[in-house]
């Protein structure tokens, strides 16, 4: 075998170069890598990109390595597939909610949709060690406040653990 890691492949319709310069004017940590363009060709119609479009750009994001694909109108994205965002703080929170939501839908329990339809999960880390923490009582009160927010809010989320 060759090759390491993995490469995350995500299929646009037109939209590929535009998403990888979202993603990264988002995380400060990435690149863009290799665009490929159609050649001259016959496709089926509705179904790829004209000859000079952008078929393929790669990127790179907090180390994780995406090919954005133009493949046409036939698929498109839904919550089956979503990135996780593990946040340090409120702020950071905050940030990735707001930047990935804008255009895009929120959903609950800090799941959003961006404006292109991909999924991402947007937390405070320690929601994890709170919703499986050994006291069944400080998860599930750490479940229940979760379960009724959008955002994840991490002072509610703190007194509901607490018991507050």
């Amino acid at each position: 075998m060759t090759g390491s890691g993995f490469t995350t492949c995500l299929w646009f319709d037109g939209q590929a170069e535009e998403a990888a310069a979202h993603y990264l004017s988002i995380f400060k940590n990435g690149s863009i890598g290799r665009a490929t363009r159609y050649p001259e060709g016959d496709y089926p119609e509705g179904t790829m990109g004209k000859p000079g479009d952008v078929m393929e750009i790669e990127f790179e994001v907090n180390g994780h390595k995406f090919v954005g694909l133009n493949g046409g109108p036939q698929f498109k994205f839904n919550e089956a597939i979503s990135f996780q965002i593990p946040c340090a703080d409120q702020a950071e929170v905050d940030y990735y909610w707001d930047k990935l939501s804008e255009g895009g839908e929120k959903g609950p329990c800090g799941w959003l949709k961006d404006k292109f339809g991909l999924s991402w999960q947007v937390f405070p880390s320690e929601l994890v060690d709170m919703i499986t923490d050994a006291d069944p009582d400080k998860a599930r009160r750490a479940t229940e406040a979760m379960m009724k927010m959008s955002k994840i809010d991490l002072d509610t989320l703190r007194k509901a653990f607490a018991g507050e």
